[in-house]
Order: C-alpha cells, then sequence, then structure tokens
C-alpha cells in the first residue's frame, strides 16, 4: 500500500475524499472536489503517532498535509464516514506499510500550547486567555466583522446579515434582563465591550466590562469613550473575580462559562449571585456538550492545545444545576445552536476573505489553526456534538423574582425585522423595552 492507500483505509473509502501523497501514490475519486494532500513524510508521522483529531491537526497547522477545496466540506465528509473500527490486524498492516520512519519523533508545530500551574488559577486563566484572545486586534477584525463580537450571533431572518444578527443577540441578552434606565450592569468576560456599549447607549444603563485579555480591554475602553459613553460605561482589564463593586441590578456573562472550569463553577455562580441586588438577574449565555459523557477537558484535542487552553465544556443540566444550587431561580432557557452554526459560518467566510492578510499578521500557522477550528465548530454546531445555552437566572427573595408572568422580551408581532438597536439613546423605548411595553 502508499500513503494514500493507508489514509483512505483509515479514514474509510466512503468519504468521496481524494487523498495524494508525496510517494507519488493516489487514492479515492479522482478530481474530487475535495483532496487532502500529505506532503510529506513528518505528516505522516504525526498521524501515527497521534491518531485521530490532533495528529490531523498538527500536520495541517504544520503544512505538511493540505486540504484542497472547502474546509466545512472535507471535515463533514470525514466525521459522516462510518466504517467499521479497524482490526489490530489491519492497523499492523497499515503500520508496516508506512515503515518504521513514521514512529521517529516529531516535534509538534510551535502554535500548540500546553500550560503549567495550577488550572484556573487566575495566573493559568491569564496566560490561556492571552493565547486565544492576544493575536491582534485588527486580525479579530477581519474575522468577526465591525461588532467584534466573538459570541454566538441570534439570526433574527434566514437572511440577516453578521451584524444585524450580532445586534439582535445584545438587544435579546438587554430585554432578557430588563434593562432599564439607570440600572446598573455587570458584563463578565465582556471581550471587546460590544454588550456593555449596546446596554449603555440604547437601554441607558450604567455598565462595566471585565475581561482579562489586555487587548480587549484597550478596544472596549476605546470604543465607550470614542460612542461618547464614559459617563455611564467602563471596560476594565482585571479578572471578573476582583469586581469590587456589587449591588448590581444584572449580570450578563456572554461566553465566560466555557473557561471557567467545572471545579469552579459553584463558586462562579456563588460569586456572581453575591454580586446582585434581590431581584436582580443573570443571564448565562455559553457553549455546551449535548451530553456530559465525555470529559470536560479532552488533554489531547485540537481545541485544547490549539485554541482554548483549559476550556471546559459541560452538558447544559449540569450548568442549570449549579446556578440552582448557588441560590438563582432558573426561569428561562433556550439553545441556540443553529445560530451558532451560521454565526461559525460568517466568521469562516470572513477569514477566507481576508486570507492573505491573515497569514502576514499571525503567520500562516495561526491562520491555519482558525481556518481548521471555525470550520470544525460549524460541523460540531450543525451536528449538534456542541450546543448553545443561554439560562436565565433570578435571585428570590422570599418567593419574590419580579419577573413578568409570561416572557416579554421577544419584539411585538409586526416588528421582528426592525434592526435590533434602532434606539436613539434617549432612553424611551429602552424603557418600554425593559417594562415589556408593546412596542
Amino acid at each position: 500500500m502508499g500513503i494514500a492507500d493507508v489514509l483512505v483505509r483509515g479514514f474509510g473509502a466512503g468519504t468521496g475524499i481524494e487523498f495524494r501523497a508525496h510517494d507519488g501514490s493516489r487514492a479515492g475519486p479522482r478530481e474530487a472536489s475535495v483532496r487532502v494532500e500529505v506532503r510529506s513524510q513528518r505528516a505522516v508521522n504525526y498521524l501515527v503517532q497521534s491518531p485521530g483529531e490532533l495528529g490531523l491537526a498538527r500536520a495541517y497547522v504544520s503544512g505538511h498535509l493540505d486540504v484542497h477545496g472547502d474546509m466545512h466540506e472535507a471535515l463533514s465528509r470525514l466525521w459522516s464516514n462510518h466504517d467499521d473500527e479497524l482490526s489490530r490486524r489491519e492497523r499492523l498492516d497499515m503500520l508496516r506499510a508506512l515503515g518504521l520512519r513514521s514512529l521517529r519523533p516529531v516535534a509538534p508545530p510551535p502554535e500548540e500550547v500546553r500550560l503549567r500551574g495550577r488550572i484556573h488559577s487566575k495566573v493559568r486563566d491569564a496566560e490561556a486567555v492571552s493565547h486565544h484572545y492576544d493575536v491582534g486586534n485588527r486580525f479579530y477584525r477581519w474575522v468577526l466583522g465591525p461588532s467584534m463580537a466573538y459570541t454566538c450571533a441570534v439570526y433574527p431572518r434566514a437572511d440577516a446579515t453578521l451584524e444585524e444578527a450580532q445586534a439582535t443577540k445584545f438587544d435579546l441578552v438587554c430585554r432578557k434582563l430588563g434593562l432599564r434606565p439607570g440600572m446598573r450592569l455587570l458584563d463578565v468576560g465582556c471581550g471587546w465591550g460590544g454588550m456593555v456599549v449596546h446596554a449603555a447607549k440604547h437601554y441607558g444603563v450604567e455598565a462595566i466590562g471585565a475581561t482579562l485579555s489586555r487587548d480587549q480591554a484597550e478596544w472596549g475602553q476605546r470604543t465607550v469613550e470614542e460612542t461618547g459613553l464614559s459617563d455611564r460605561a467602563e471596560v476594565r482589564w482585571l479578572d471578573y473575580r476582583d469586581v469590587a463593586e456589587g449591588d448590581f441590578d444584572a449580570i450578563s456573562s456572554i461566553g465566560l462559562t466555557e473557561h471557567v472550569g467545572k471545579a469552579q463553577l459553584s463558586s462562579y455562580f456563588d460569586f456572581l449571585l453575591g454580586k446582585l441586588r434581590p431581584q436582580g438577574r443573570l443571564l448565562n449565555h455559553t457553549i455546551t456538550r449535548h451530553d456530559n459523557v465525555y470529559p470536560a477537558i479532552p488533554r489531547r484535542s485540537f481545541l485544547n492545545r490549539y485554541v482554548f487552553p483549559d476550556g471546559e465544556l459541560l452538558g447544559p443540566g449540569r450548568i442549570a444545576s449549579a446556578m440552582h444550587d448557588a441560590g438563582f431561580e432558573l426561569r428561562h432557557e433556550e439553545n441556540l445552536r443553529e445560530h451558532y452554526a451560521r454565526t461559525v459560518a460568517a466568521w469562516s467566510a470572513n477569514l477566507q476573505d481576508h486570507w492573505e492578510e491573515a497569514v502576514a499578521e499571525v503567520g500562516e500557522g495561526r491562520a491555519r489553526v482558525w481556518r481548521l477550528y471555525l470550520a470544525g465548530s460549524r460541523v460540531s454546531f450543525e451536528w449538534d456534538t456542541l450546543e448553545l445555552h443561554q439560562m436565565l437566572g433570578v435571585r428570590t427573595t422570599n418567593g419574590a423574582a419580579g419577573m413578568p408572568l409570561r416572557p416579554d422580551w421577544e419584539p411585538a408581532a409586526g416588528v421582528a425585522d426592525m434592526p435590533a438597536g434602532s434606539s436613539d439613546g434617549s432612553g424611551a423605548d429602552a424603557e418600554a423595552a425593559g417594562s415589556g411595553a408593546a412596542r
């Protein structure tokens, strides 16, 4: 067997992918829309020594393996192929065909990271966040678009743009929190400050955002100042656990829970409950697994080594239980999984449109990490391997929740297509939205 033949046997004959290798071998359908090219022996070593996604990622990120055609289609085909598990004899035959040199150890690409120190300590969390987020605001602007929102958007229509969808997401969070002029909002893990700015501008609240990324904090605070919101909004570079203020009317946590960790989940929600006034609301927006069968942190996964070091994904039930155990009453929950698949598809398209600039800015290896990560994430949300849940909790007092009898945060009939954030900032429409009045 040539290398291409071994790959077809390993990945399965039903992928519809053509495989080519540096030894001249070819296998699979000729001129297929997706072609995998093994460009060197180093790629073979990665695949043999780290079977599965980590070896494939190492080979691709390093440039020793390439994918010609659409990456999303390639991963979808690989994941959808369900050939029978290879026998021990078949594996030995494949290894024999590749030769003993495929067992010669090779170092992983420099983009791979393995953190040291106590997991989820403040120092290690800061290092993990810096690895992923401090790669340059210009790169993120190309990928995320003008909103600089790096969380699941909410698409009000199938043909909505990414910017419309991100504005809709922030507006939905504001309405679920019941924001009104004069309220105080804490946004933990605030990213580039999109939620802080939206809430202060369109709902008249006083907002504080906290992020561990220096680049994000600088961008967010500059946006606050340029938008003329310095009198009621602020983005700080600090750990959310170091926020000194309390008695907030509302807290938004959009994309932070993934970084908190299973062992710290109870203390996380305890901390947030303690920051709220009685009848204050928390909106927790987070990526989840569809179950709790697999480890929260797959140590040898592509995501842990290249994208989100120490990121832990839990099932939605575990998160809901942790909120309840901390003292929150859970009042509403929804899964926005399909919205995240659309969001990631838009980010992938943005990256492709700016591919040459991205490579020049962060290097080809890091750009390849992102291409693989975005395509893989899209497949995961499409296949329900990953989900996105919003959970609304309230700090009750003697049973008093201050909640409406029925959810009042969806737009009234006839205004579903009204662009989110259409307020002039005067506070009138914000007050109506926050009180549940028809608009």
